[in-house]
């Protein structure tokens, strides 16, 4: 049964344009497959454990991470083209919400209207039965890396399932607190991207997307996130992950910190350094944060830890 699946991943509908899609992903539209590559990533990881695929912002995630990887940067594009298209590959049953009729092709270009229409899919039961197992999940995975890109690219896109797994259970060691194994093998690259997705995944979580020292929380349909995570010591001189020694922050917050023109008191508020008043700088609202308790997570063991507040206020704070 499993060779009716391959054959199906195989031959999806894609659009082919040799002038649109580069010879990376066969001239082909690389949506359909990078979205089937992120569900098995899903799966793999235990965050989809039953025949329903949500279009979650974790998924959105990790098709961004495909995309990102193999499309050319600034090249845009969302998870909501191939969502409900896969309808016509024979595997894929679209789920509508009420008042929407599943059968029927709307025109869905944005992840707001895609949720606003369809509640999520579902696959037919024994593909989601092949896709749970490891072994024909690695079958049907390599069965749409060899067939929709370029040689040279298929080993990063295995490489890039690998980390996605990898990174995700490092991000729930984070957060269960066990101790770090900063050496993931060999391959320190690799590990290197394990070690830096997964700490991301854990303080954005933590943070819940809102940045530590101004509040600001801003995600975009198609999943981007305003705040990223920042070191409060450098990874480089602590090998320390853990998520005390970590803040959630904006683009603007995290240069400010790492510059040293913004840092955190004894009593968690935020400081502005006085640096920032001279020349020709244009504040806005960077002021009015001066004082200010930071947005801490939830549960005060993941506050940040005072020994690695302190060592940023003497070694980076600009007084």
């Amino acid at each position: 049964m499993i060779e009716k699946y391959l054959q199906k991943f195989s031959n999806l509908h894609t659009d082919k344009n040799r002038h649109r899609w580069s010879a990376l992903t066969c001239h082909r539209a690389p949506h359909k497959p990078f979205l089937l590559l992120s569900i098995m990533d899903l799966i793999a990881e235990g965050r989809i454990t039953d025949n329903f695929i949500n279009p979650s912002f974790d998924l959105v995630d990790t098709f961004n991470g495909y995309w990102n990887l193999v499309m050319p940067s600034g090249a845009r594009s969302s998870m909501a083209y191939p969502f409900p298209r896969l309808k016509t590959d024979g595997f894929w049953q679209r789920i509508a919400n009420p008042g929407y009729d599943p059968n029927k092709d709307y025109n869905v270009s944005s992840m707001i209207r895609l949720r606003e229409i369809y509640a999520g899919a579902r696959v037919d039961d024994k593909l989601f039965q092949y896709l749970c197992d490891p072994q024909a999940r690695e079958q049907l995975r390599m069965a749409l890396i060899n067939t929709y890109f370029a040689p040279e690219i298929r080993p990063a896109l295995v490489e890039q399932g690998s980390v996605n797994l990898e990174a995700y259970a490092y991000s729930r060691e984070l957060l269960a607190e066990i101790k770090q194994d900063v050496l993931f093998g060999k391959d320190m690259e690799k590990s290197r991207k394990v070690r830096d997705q997964g700490f991301r995944k854990a303080i954005v979580a933590l943070y819940d997307h809102r940045c530590a020292l101004c509040g600001i929380r801003m995600r975009t349909p198609d999943g981007h996130t305003v705040v990223e995570a920042a070191h409060i010591k450098p990874w480089s001189q602590s090998k320390n992950d853990h998520p005390t020694n970590g803040l959630a922050l904006c683009r603007l917050c995290h240069w400010s910190f790492d510059e040293g023109l913004m840092s955190v008191g004894k009593e968690y508020e935020v400081l502005i350094s006085k640096r920032v008043q001279t020349g020709q700088n244009l504040l806005g609202h960077i002021l009015t944060l001066s004082g200010r308790n930071i947005f801490a997570p939830a549960e005060v063991r993941f506050h940040p830890d005072p020994k690695n507040l302190n060592w940023h206020r003497h070694e980076k704070f600009l007084r």
